[in-house]
């Protein structure tokens, strides 16, 4: 029986801009199963948080649009063909979203505990007092102490952590299938950084909540995630399990994200690895491999023309010129 809880199937959004289509997330599709963590990774730009704002359906009309072919399959509908008052029914009932800036995505003149409590309102037939005690029990799931007191508080009562940890509490408050966690350590200290991915973990194992994690650093999922894919320029140009892209890494762009991370075994002042140039401009996206510009094994034809993708395990998958066999005899 499939596990699988969330299917994208060739999703392609582009945006209309003054100089032009912006092709932002070009073909990709993907699957995320109950219970999984999947870490969506690349450098900003890429079609991260496009592909997750996507998914929940909030980009706007006006300026975006995704491909007729286009398909967000949860739990067996097609999210992409309700309107916006059943959809309305799906956010923050069946998949929620934590965006990256906590401080913004709070409302400054609410108080937290009131916040928590308006999505139970809207999908949820609970009295005020089982709202109360339903808030004050996320507000313990997601280890913010006092939570008597702090359901009074205001926003810029609380820290960049406890901002966080409210943030992760309200996208929790109708026990979704699927959280969408858009760079949700940005801006925060190492420390807190750490205390927050641990808390996503605990929260995945104690809800048996899907995960789906958008970041820009390799760093922060290796001990969190069970998938990674690679993106750049739009596309997935790499995936596989957390042990599979780090220690087996098969394309170029990958590799420079891994090496560009700080390991124990560096020396003292040792420089760390920066990848040169700058993604391609998606107006007019390039003909071949999208990253053969920044590439140091690019070869004439990675220009020309874009590679087969190339499966290492049920699991590994990855597009590159470089793992065609006539270049593997090579070698």
């Amino acid at each position: 029986m499939s596990n699988k809880i969330l299917e994208v199937k060739n999703l392609r959004v582009s945006f209309k801009t003054y100089a032009g289509t912006v092709q932002a997330v070009r073909d990709i599709s993907f699957d995320l199963d109950k219970g999984e963590t999947l870490a969506i990774v690349g450098e900003s730009g890429c079609g991260k948080t496009v592909t997750s704002k996507a998914i929940i359906n909030i980009l706007s009309p006006y300026t975006s649009s995704l491909d007729e072919k286009s398909e967000i399959i949860l739990n067996g509908r097609d999210l992409l063909k309700l309107n916006e008052k059943e959809m309305m029914k799906v956010r923050g009932n069946e998949i929620s979203m934590i965006f990256q800036d906590p401080m913004t995505s709070l409302n400054p003149t609410m108080r937290i505990g009131d916040q928590i409590a308006e999505g139970m309102k809207l999908h949820t037939n609970k009295s005020s007092q089982e709202i109360k005690k339903d808030v004050l029990e996320l507000l313990d799931l997601v280890k913010i102490p006092n939570p008597e007191l702090r359901i009074k508080q205001y926003p810029h009562e609380f820290s960049g952590g406890m901002r966080q940890r409210a943030v992760i509490a309200i996208a929790l408050a109708c026990y979704p299938d699927i959280l969408i966690a858009d760079e949700p350590t940005t801006a925060l200290d190492v420390t807190i950084q750490a205390q927050i991915m641990e808390l996503m973990s605990d929260i995945k194992k104690k809800l048996n909540t899907s995960i789906m994690l958008v970041t820009h650093d390799l760093g922060v999922v290796a001990a969190h995630a069970d998938k990674i894919q690679v993106m750049y320029a739009g596309k997935i140009v790499e995936r596989g399990t957390v042990d599979e892209i780090f220690y087996n890494p098969k394309h170029p762009y990958t590799i420079a994200l891994l090496k560009s991370v700080p390991t124990l075994d560096m020396k003292n002042k040792q420089n760390l690895y920066s990848l040169l140039g700058t993604p391609p401009d998606l107006t007019n996206p390039p003909v071949g491999c999208p990253f053969a510009a920044r590439c140091e094994y690019g070869m004439r034809i990675c220009r020309m023309k874009e590679s087969s993708v190339y499966k290492f395990s049920d699991t590994h998958e990855a597009q590159c010129w470089l793992l065609h066999e006539r270049f593997q005899k090579a070698e």
